[in-house]
């Protein structure tokens, strides 16, 4: 239970922090916010990937068996940059 909760639930939050951004109204918070708090979770959430990739590789090299919870996690903060990308 304890993994699932640090690496995909925990994860899963900047996907819906950025969904959630995407779809509030340009009346909320007005096209330049929204764009920079977008900007600024697809940062976070690409940095945290780098981190959970670098660990993950480094559990593999070692024949970690916990080491794919790892890149679950990864793939999992991948989906903001990704919807970036295609929204741009």
């Amino acid at each position: 239970m304890k993994r699932k909760v640090y690496h995909i639930i925990l994860p899963s939050i900047m996907p819906v922090l950025f969904l959630i951004i995407a779809f509030t109204p340009v009346e909320v918070l007005g096209c330049f916010m929204r764009g920079l708090i977008a900007l600024l979770i697809t940062l976070v959430s690409g940095l945290a990937a780098l981190v959970a990739v670098t660990i993950g590789v480094k559990g593999r090299v070692r024949n970690d068996r916990n080491s794919i919870w790892w890149v679950i996690s990864t793939l999992i903060l991948v989906i903001p940059l990704i919807a970036m990308v295609l929204q741009a």
